[in-house]
């Protein structure tokens, strides 16, 4: 493809010739290939332009940058024959034309499939996978690009980050064309809007689900104001927005908001309403159920806990309907939802549930146990553990949290990194100690689990929190493979079976 085409009608400044044919484009320069376009991005650490010298040299015929072409000339040394050989596309925002130009290169793929965003501090991942299969049952040849992995319409790719960078998400968008896809659901991060991963995204649906304090620090946002404001980005990108008008920042989002305004939740003029909510337990699973009302009408079960189960549900209820999914098929996907690391039930017994979910900060935890004590279990046993080479503050919320809120908890083994994991569980206990909570630590996590299994009394709901999706333990800097699932596997092989409270294997059967 030429330049100028690229380009398009970008407002850039072109050093040098743009009717030259670009083969391949990167922003890693050691991907950098004869007939190459090279963005040099500048990055938090390293700035990308100060690999333009071996960029040019091994190829490199167009290099996007915000740097003038006299600073390159002084501080990289080019020759003149180097000079001549390259077209320098000078920009303000780097990050930006890498997304809109990575559009412009892939044949601009998302303009031909149905692009849903969903963005929020809570309940994207499990969205997402609502809607997908929604629209799959449908008849929809649906992607999902997410916290946990990209479907692709053939492969299943373990997730590097919830929201890519703009050059590979569009080259993903192209294979998803190429594999028969017809829409996608992708989860939009409040790190991927500010860095413009989605830039040159046609998005049709936006959704907006919750907004509380989360990613602000080093290398994340400077302030809630700031990580508010990116999410906000979304809707002024999507042409339709869908919103939970419970949440009380939904009037803000809303306010400027380009899209056309579609709501959901329990106030009464939601354009998707939940009424008489109620919650449901059944031989060691949980649920929700409601009466649907607003532009649809009928009785839903959502086989997932808490009232953000609800909230999720309706958000994907809402897409689902305006992308034409009949209320049957919507109301028999609610029934048999199932979404990896997120309340999901590992059903071994009838007489206890346990679950796995994500929850891997103060907030997210306290919302949880919060949902599960409304089904009044004998005992809340939250399982957890934090991070290595994090903040303190995390470990500090997570005790004190788990010990307000759970009945009992063990302190174990997360992703330890290059720390100490007894250092770590000293941290969690600090935040316990502000409590009157009851706890046991048990370093090792199969043990751990091990202990939680064989301890279960009728009525116990049991949480294995912060692993969630994840399938590894990162110790001293390599991962080693840890799926909780596989955890209780072993556990019910090696143990007697007759000694669990209710033994009822549903899942592993």
């Amino acid at each position: 493809m030429r330049l100028d085409e690229i380009t398009g009608s970008l407002d850039v400044k072109i050093q040098g010739d743009s009717d030259i044919d670009i083969k391949a484009i990167t922003n890693d320069s050691r991907k950098v290939s004869e007939g190459s376009l090279y963005f040099a991005i500048p990055g938090a650490k390293v700035d990308g332009a100060k690999f333009i010298p071996g960029a040019v040299r091994d190829g490199a015929k167009a290099v996007v940058t915000e740097w003038p072409v006299e600073r390159i000339v002084s501080e990289l040394k080019l020759s003149e024959d180097e000079m001549r050989s390259v077209t320098f596309v000078i920009t303000d925002n780097a990050r930006l034309t890498m997304g809109i130009m990575s559009s412009n290169f892939y044949g601009n793929p998302s303009e031909k499939l149905t692009v849903i965003g969903i963005t929020g501090t809570k309940g994207k991942t499990t969205t997402s996978y609502m809607i997908r299969d929604m629209l799959e049952k449908a008849g929809h040849k649906t992607g999902l690009v997410g916290t946990i992995e990209i479907l692709d319409g053939k492969n299943r790719i373990p997730a590097q980050n919830t929201t890519p960078e703009s050059i590979e998400l569009h080259r993903i968008f192209s294979e998803m064309l190429e594999n028969g896809l017809d829409s996608v659901v992708m989860e939009v991060s409040s790190q991927g809007l500010k860095l413009n991963r989605v830039a040159g995204v046609d998005f049709d649906y936006g959704i907006f689900t919750n907004l509380s304090p989360d990613h602000i620090g080093p290398d994340e946002h400077d302030s809630y104001e700031e990580y508010r404001d990116c999410k906000k980005m979304l809707f002024n990108m999507a042409r339709t927005g869908i919103f939970n008008i419970d949440d009380p920042e939904t009037a803000y989002m809303m306010e400027g908001a380009s899209c056309d305004i579609v709501t959901f939740g329990e106030t009464e003029d939601a354009t998707y309403r939940a009424s008489d909510v109620k919650i449901y337990s059944e031989k060691g699973t949980l649920g929700m159920e409601y009466s649907l009302g607003g532009k649809l009408s009928a009785d839903v079960f959502v086989d997932l806990p808490g009232d953000f189960s609800v909230h999720n549900s309706l958000a994907a209820v809402a897409v689902a309907d305006m992308m034409g999914v009949s209320l049957e098929k919507i109301c028999e996907i609610l029934k048999v939802i199932k979404v990896r690391g997120r309340v999901e039930m590992i059903p071994i017994s009838d007489e206890f549930t346990l679950m796995i979910d994500y929850a891997h900060n103060d907030m997210s935890l306290k919302s949880l146990l919060l949902a599960i004590r409304k089904y009044e279990p004998k005992r809340i046993v939250t399982l957890f553990g934090c991070g290595g080479n994090r903040s303190k503050d995390r470990r500090y919320g997570m005790g004190e949290m788990s010990g307000r809120y759970s009945d009992f908890t063990i302190i174990t083994s997360d992703n330890p990194r290059r720390e100490n994991p007894q250092d770590i569980i000293d941290d969690i206990k600090v935040g316990i100690g502000k409590t009157d909570g009851k706890y046991a630590e048990i370093i090792d996590r199969k043990e751990a689990i091990r202990y939680a299994i064989m301890n279960a009394c009728p009525g116990d709901i049991i949480i294995l929190a912060g692993k969630g999706h994840e399938d590894y333990q990162e110790i001293n800097g390599v991962k080693h493979h840890m799926d909780e699932r596989d955890l209780i596997r072993e556990i019910l092989e090696e143990e007697d079976v007759t000694k669990i409270c209710g033994y009822n294997n549903r899942y592993f059967a």
